[in-house]
């Protein structure tokens, strides 16, 4: 039962709690069911849950490393995506800017761009401490907005907006 509870607490170390949820709730149920049968003096069957235990704890351990990993290359690429999606928005606010647009046409894209850089700082600060799923779900949708705003900027700053000489 101790080797049990080792590999429960080493599961979750490793983040099976968060990436590998269901065999880790079934690895403390297992332990759980094992320290009732102790209570009940069935050692056998105390033993078989404790082993049971253990072995769902180690499996949810490498899921949780498997799916944290994938977590991971799915958060940075988002992010690579929504930086990307950033910077053209900026490039096309400044082209928008020095083609004279209206202030007031401006002030939109504007605001929805500072927006989208306090949060992609905010899911870059989740993808720093580890959390991926938190990061990803920060960022995903800013990337079609951002394509939005970048699309609004070339339509606001095309020639039918500039003046005639």
């Amino acid at each position: 039962m101790q080797q049990a509870q080792g590999a429960i607490d080493a599961a979750r170390a490793a983040g099976a709690d968060k990436y590998a949820a269901d065999e880790f709730a079934a690895a403390q149920t297992a332990l759980q069911k094992a320290n009732s049968a102790v209570a009940d003096r069935d050692y056998r069957l105390a033993l078989n849950y404790a082993l049971d235990s253990r072995e769902q704890a180690q499996n949810a351990a490498k899921d949780a490393a498997d799916h944290k990993a994938t977590a991971r290359t799915d958060a940075d690429r988002a992010l690579t995506d929504a930086m990307s999606a950033l910077n053209d928005a900026h490039i096309k606010l400044k082209a928008a800017e020095t083609a004279r647009v209206p202030p007031r046409l401006l002030a939109p894209p504007r605001q929805a761009i500072t927006d989208a850089d306090a949060a992609v700082q905010k899911a870059r600060a989740l993808f720093a401490s580890g959390d991926y799923p938190g990061a990803l779900e920060a960022v995903r949708p800013l990337i079609g907005h951002l394509h939005d705003v970048a699309h609004t900027l070339d339509t606001i700053g095309g020639p039918a907006v500039r003046r005639k000489r």
